[in-house]
C-alpha cells in the first residue's frame, strides 16, 4: 500500500498526562506513523513533549503562541466576527506556516486535530478533515446559562461570543471534507445541523500496551471512590467533582466513615485543595509510567463516580478506568459516549436519584463489583483499541483522498 502523506495540525504538543484532546493527537499519531508519513505543526508555547513525539513523526514546526489574556485579543474577540476562543489561536505566523507547507509539501491529505487551528487554514484543493473532539459551542453556552449570583451580568457578553462560536464551528462542519466525531450522539448532531449523511465516528481507545501492563498495586483495604483522572481546567470535570462533593460524598461517608474520595487530575489542588482532608485526598497524578500515574489510581479505588451536567467529547478516564478493571458509574447527561455498554453489566448509567443506592451496591458486594470491573476490562480489551482505531481512520482518509 502507497504510504501516505499526512500534514496533522494540532493547537499544541501532543502528549499523555494532559488533556484528553492532547492524549487522543498522542495515541493517533502513535498509530497513524505506521502506515503514513506525518508533518506535525503545533501551536503550542513550550516544546514539552517533543522529544517523545519525534519518533511519530518526519518532520515537526512548532509555531510560538502568545498569551491567552492580551489587549489585542480581547479588542478582536470584541470588535471581529471570531469569538475569543478562536481568536487565540487566530495567528499571522501559524497561517503562513501551515501555506507553505501545503504549498510545498505534496500532501495527500490535512488533518486538523480539533477546531482552534481551522481559521488558519486556507481554503485547499487537495482534502481537509476536521477532528472535533466536542461540540465546543454547546460546552460554553451551557457554561453561560450556568453563572449564578453577580456573574449572570456577564450572560449576554458570553451569548454573543457563544453564538460567534456556533457560527463558525457549524460552517467548519459544512466546509470541510469530512468532520470526524467522537460518539454517535454528537455525529447525529452535526448531521442534523449541517445535513450532511458522511460525518464520521474516530472511536476513542486505550493504548493496546495497556492490556498487559503489570499490575501496580492492589485495591484499597477502605472503600474508594476516584473522581478522575481528569483535567479540571475542563468545565465538565469541575462540575463533576462539584456534584460529588456536595450532593453526595456527605451520605457516603456517613455511611462508610472509614471512605475515601480522591480527587485526582490536573490542577486538582487549584481548584479543590481547600476540600483536603483525612478523607478526601485531592492531587495531581505523576506521569505514564511514575509510581502514582493514572494506572495507579485506577487501579487502587474500588469506584470511578462521575455524575455530569453535559455530555460530549470522549471518555478517556472511563476507557482506562474500565481497562484496569475499575466500575464505572455516571449518569445520563455524562453517559459512555463512544462506550458501548450493557448498562449494569460493564458499567452502570443512571438517574442522579439512583447514584448513591448504586455506589452502596458496590461497595456493599466485592463479587458483584468484580463482576463489573472484569466486565468492563473485557469489553474495552475487546472492542478500544487504539490501533484498531487508527485503522478505521486510514480508511476515512482513503475515502477522502479518492473523492
Amino acid at each position: 500500500m502507497k504510504t501516505r502523506n499526512i500534514l496533522m495540525i494540532t493547537p499544541y504538543i501532543p502528549q499523555l498526562g494532559q488533556s484528553g484532546g492532547q492524549r487522543h493527537s498522542y495515541y493517533t499519531l502513535k498509530y497513524l506513523s505506521q502506515s503514513n508519513d506525518i508533518t506535525l505543526i503545533c501551536y503550542s508555547r513550550n516544546e514539552n513533549g517533543l522529544a517523545e513525539i519525534k519518533k511519530y513523526c518526519k518532520k515537526i514546526i512548532i509555531v510560538k503562541r502568545g498569551p491567552t489574556w492580551s489587549l489585542k485579543n480581547i479588542l478582536m474577540a470584541g470588535f471581529s466576527w471570531y469569538p475569543f476562543l478562536l481568536i487565540n489561536y487566530i495567528d499571522s505566523e501559524f497561517r503562513q506556516t501551515i501555506v507553505k507547507e501545503i504549498n510545498t509539501g505534496q500532501y495527500d491529505l490535512v488533518h486538523c486535530d480539533c477546531l482552534y487551528p481551522m481559521p488558519n487554514i486556507p481554503k485547499i484543493k487537495i482534502p481537509l478533515i476536521m477532528v472535533d473532539v466536542t461540540i465546543e459551542y454547546a460546552i460554553y453556552q451551557h457554561f453561560a446559562k450556568s453563572l449564578l449570583g453577580w456573574k449572570k451580568i456577564l450572560k449576554p457578553l458570553l451569548m454573543i461570543d457563544v453564538l460567534k462560536l456556533k457560527y463558525w464551528e457549524t460552517r467548519y462542519w459544512r466546509k470541510t471534507d469530512t468532520v470526524i466525531m467522537f460518539s454517535q450522539e454528537d455525529q447525529e448532531f452535526v448531521s442534523k445541523i449541517t445535513g450532511r449523511k458522511d460525518i464520521q465516528i474516530f472511536e476513542d481507545a486505550v493504548d493496546p500496551e495497556y492490556f498487559n501492563l503489570p499490575q501496580k498495586t492492589k485495591r484499597s483495604k477502605n472503600p474508594s471512590i476516584l473522581l478522575g483522572v481528569s483535567n479540571m481546567k475542563w468545565m465538565q470535570n469541575r462540575e463533576s467533582a462539584q456534584i460529588t462533593i456536595f450532593q453526595y460524598w456527605p451520605e457516603i461517608l456517613k455511611r462508610y466513615p472509614n471512605c475515601e474520595l480522591y480527587i485526582v487530575g490536573r490542577y486538582a489542588p487549584d481548584y479543590f485543595g481547600k476540600y483536603q482532608s483525612k478523607n478526601v485526598i485531592v492531587t495531581e497524578a505523576d506521569i505514564e509510567g511514575m509510581p502514582k500515574d493514572p494506572q495507579y489510581y485506577h487501579e487502587y479505588c474500588w469506584i470511578q463516580l462521575a455524575p455530569m451536567k453535559s455530555g460530549g467529547g470522549t471518555r478517556n478516564k472511563f476507557l482506562e478506568g474500565m481497562i484496569f478493571g475499575q466500575p464505572i458509574i455516571t449518569n445520563p447527561q455524562g453517559g459512555m459516549g463512544n462506550i458501548k455498554i450493557e448498562n449494569y453489566k460493564q458499567a452502570i448509567v443512571c438517574p442522579n436519584n439512583q447514584i448513591l443506592t448504586n455506589v452502596y451496591k458496590l461497595i456493599d458486594d466485592s463479587k458483584y463489583r468484580a463482576q463489573i470491573g472484569n466486565a468492563a476490562r473485557l469489553l474495552i480489551k475487546n472492542n478500544y483499541s487504539f490501533d484498531q482505531s487508527v485503522k478505521k481512520l486510514n480508511q476515512i482518509y482513503d475515502q477522502s483522498i479518492k473523492k
